[in-house]
């Protein structure tokens, strides 16, 4: 019945998400709202037919995370599931399983780890034998750095070994939702190994490549004239995936994943906040109250979103050519986000993609095609600099 199901409307990013498809989506788009609260859901629909009146029409689905039933409606009524619904790993996994049994695509704003090795051991190969594409990380976490590292692979010699450093920047104020979704991820670090352990022991390794990571440390790098961390997200997990499944990552292929901050005290600053974050998250009282500082629905302002930004530089390096590719953009927890969910949603829905299923990367899944919805949209993907053939 449906092009494209919007799950989680009624929250604050789903809301972004929604507005963005009625401003954006193709004539003759077929979709709806799904959430659990009816009342909620038509207050969206009443709100994105400001924008666009024949959107007053939208139909609204009754779904919960919790009663598989209404969660294989959804599924089963859609070529598209988007879902906001998170933290992913507490309200995440019965929808996956549904799209994954009834051999439609899903695709979500997912940046926990383990919720992303789950899935795979649970609903890859139900989604291989459906054909869904299961697509996890389709907002900043992760198009920015998964679509960015493949641009700059695209630019540099074929058949070689290719390394390329990414570097993060950004300036933005965080939902309680995505607070709230982080919060659990720090206090799960030991179940997340476990899950990924048990994932690559049924995963294994591409045959006859090598693809690794790469762990930097703390330090002032002339080249991108900022001071680098180690960035603790699911990026570089993502890059290293789509880097295992397209042989164009060449024989041997090395990643590492930084955030870049020009100032040393912010530095620092960001370093100590990340790390007390991690420890009283281990903490059941301490993390309750963590957790009761932001509620989940709220978000930064029109006008805070507005003064947002980031940027990602890539240094690529193989066969004697070096490349600097640059991913850019506004506000990137929420405007883009909403803006990188939308169009993953309607890549998909839409367009002609290569002929893959099962749990899949953004770059695999839809890769160019992809990346031109997202620089039609405004994002800019650029190469920067180059030397050698």
């Amino acid at each position: 019945m449906y092009d494209v199901v919007l799950f989680g409307a009624s929250g604050f990013t789903g809301g972004l998400t929604a507005e963005y498809l009625a401003a954006h989506a193709p004539e003759g788009f077929r979709w709806a709202l799904a959430g659990r609260s009816p009342a909620k859901l038509a207050a969206v629909r009443d709100r994105l037919a400001a924008i666009d009146p024949g959107v007053g029409g939208i139909d609204l689905l009754s779904a919960d995370v919790d009663d598989d039933r209404s969660l294989r409606a959804v599924a089963e009524s859609a070529r598209v599931v988007a879902t906001t619904v998170g933290p992913y790993v507490r309200y995440g996994d019965g929808l996956v399983a549904a799209c994954a049994r009834a051999g439609t695509d899903y695709v979500d704003l997912c940046g926990e780890p383990e919720f992303v090795d789950r899935t795979y051991l649970r609903h890859h190969a139900a989604a291989e034998a459906s054909g869904a594409r299961l697509v996890h990380s389709c907002g900043f976490d992760s198009v920015p750095h998964d679509l960015g590292a493949h641009f700059t692979v695209q630019r540099l010699p074929e058949g070689v070994p290719i390394s390329v450093e990414g570097f993060v920047s950004a300036s933005a104020t965080f939902s309680g939702g995505t607070f709230h979704s982080a919060v659990t991820a720090f206090s799960r670090l030991g179940a997340s190994a476990r899950a990924a352990r048990a994932r690559r022991r049924v995963e294994g390794r591409p045959a006859g490549r090598v693809v690794r990571g790469r762990v930097g440390v703390p330090r002032y790098d002339r080249r991108v004239r900022a001071w680098v961390l180690p960035a603790p997200t699911i990026d570089p997990q993502v890059v290293l995936r789509s880097a295992a499944a397209l042989d164009r990552y060449g024989p041997e292929f090395r990643y590492s994943h930084e955030i870049a901050v020009r100032r040393l005290p912010s530095a620092v600053g960001l370093a100590g906040g990340v790390g007390a974050l991690v420890a009283l998250a281990q903490v059941a009282p301490a993390r309750k109250w963590l957790l009761e500082r932001r509620k989940p629905g709220e978000g930064p302002s029109e006008a805070e979103r507005a003064g947002s930004w980031f940027r990602v530089r890539f240094l690529g390096e193989g066969g004697g050519r070096r490349v600097v590719t640059e991913v850019s953009g506004g506000d990137p927890g929420y405007g883009e986000t909403a803006k990188m969910l939308g169009e993953s949603a309607l890549c998909l829905a839409f367009d002609h993609l290569p002929d893959v299923r099962g749990q899949v990367t953004t770059a695999v899944a839809m890769g160019d095609a992809l990346t031109a919805r997202l620089v039609a949209a405004g994002i800019r993907f650029a190469e920067v600099g180059r030397t050698g053939r």
